[in-house]
């Protein structure tokens, strides 16, 4: 006796992928501009430059004020990480950053992209014209 289904299998059109992407790709200018709110209050130089960091950074286009607040709400963590290190508040830090894009495979699976040019902007340089040959 053989096991198996009596249906007959789904069209690849009605198959639902696993690997299918729920949005289209973000692609973002890096503009080098300064975004969000001030880091207020007494800071290490370092938690300040890593604060600096995420303000100046592209995908901070992005960031809506809960965002920030994530951000704001980490800096004691990476505060007491430049004091004293611990797995438990690395590893902290790491899933909150990755959740904002923080490095290329982070922003590979957030299906978001940095370019250097308006994406609407052509690369090709200008073509120069033949000189006309009169004969």
């Amino acid at each position: 006796m053989t096991r198996g289904t009596t249906h007959a299998p789904k069209s690849e059109a009605t198959r639902h992928r696993h690997a299918r992407p729920a949005h289209g790709e973000k692609v973002i200018v890096r503009d080098n501009r300064t975004r969000g709110p001030r880091l207020e209050g007494e800071w290490s130089s370092e938690t300040k430059t890593w604060y600096e960091t995420w303000r100046k950074s592209p995908q901070s286009q992005l960031f809506e004020a809960t965002d920030w607040q994530r951000l704001r709400l980490l800096a004691p963590l990476v505060e007491a990480n430049f004091i004293k290190p611990s797995a438990a508040g690395l590893s902290e830090i790491r899933l909150n950053e990755e959740r904002l894009g923080a490095t290329v495979v982070d922003r590979m699976r957030a299906r978001i992209a940095i370019t250097e040019r308006d994406p609407g902007a052509s690369n090709a340089p200008a073509k120069k014209k033949a000189p006309r040959a009169d004969i």
